[in-house]
């Protein structure tokens, strides 16, 4: 018995190990999964949003990596990002932060938003108007948004939200989309921190981690909270892919 121990010991912190670095691999080379802490992506995804984020869609760049190790410069395998899509990016501010928007503007794309209307070279984005939205607020009350279908060229369809079109960023000055960056929208537009602002700017590729695939999970209140779990998780939004 007593020689069993040691090799007993040995397997057990080998099989972790091996676990550890699958689990690894998996993060950095496929799927990273991550959560919704804010409303700027409302109706697409709200708080409480578990969602799984496909590291091979842009290719691979240092922040595709644990902690966004410097280990190579630039990105491999590159694609480049589709307009429309929903997108996690490291805020170029920090390179910590993970910031979840959608891709409006491609490298030299002009872009203006004018009285809430979006404008991608000279041309109006289609926006149609639909039922509005309603969002329970913290404290009980039902608050009504107006929503709108909004229609990008290359026919890439999303529906948006707008207080109205005269709050603080529905003006918003025509600018060129470097080479090498992205412009980034939330589709809450009047509740998101997103390229129109100095805080985020435009998004340079290398910061691109990848593209939101689908939720897995979705939950109103506390994950960890699990004895509230039947009556707050919301089984119609899990296993719905994020268009």
């Amino acid at each position: 018995m007593a020689d069993n121990k040691p090799s007993g010991i040995f397997e057990m912190v080998r099989t972790v190990v091996y676990a550890v670095g699958i689990a690894l691999a998996v993060r950095t080379v496929a799927f990273e999964p991550f959560n919704i802490p804010s409303g700027s992506m409302i109706p697409t995804l709200i708080v409480g949003d578990y969602l799984f984020v496909s590291k091979s869609s842009y290719g691979y760049s240092r922040y595709s990596l644990p902690l966004g190790l410097p280990l190579f410069s630039g990105r491999i395998f590159a694609t480049q990002p589709e307009r429309g899509d929903v997108a996690v990016f490291k805020l170029p501010a920090d390179n910590k932060t993970d910031y979840i928007k959608r891709i409006i503007g491609l490298p030299g794309d002009r872009i203006r938003v004018n009285k809430g209307v979006l404008t991608i070279n000279g041309v109006p984005v289609k926006r149609e108007r639909i039922e509005d939205y309603l969002k329970r607020e913290s404290g009980g009350n039902m608050v009504r948004r107006r929503q709108y279908r909004e229609t990008l060229p290359n026919g890439r369809t999303s529906t948006i939200l707008e207080i109205s079109d005269n709050e603080m960023a529905d003006n918003f000055p025509e600018t060129l989309v470097p080479p090498g960056h992205y412009f980034a929208m939330g589709n809450n537009r009047d509740n998101s921190s997103d390229s129109r602002f100095s805080n985020v700017g435009f998004i340079p590729v290398d910061n691109l981690v990848g593209r939101a695939k689908f939720i897995f999970f979705s939950i109103d209140g506390a994950l960890w909270k699990f004895w509230n779990w039947p009556s707050s998780i919301r089984s119609e939004r899990i296993f719905t892919s994020i268009h």
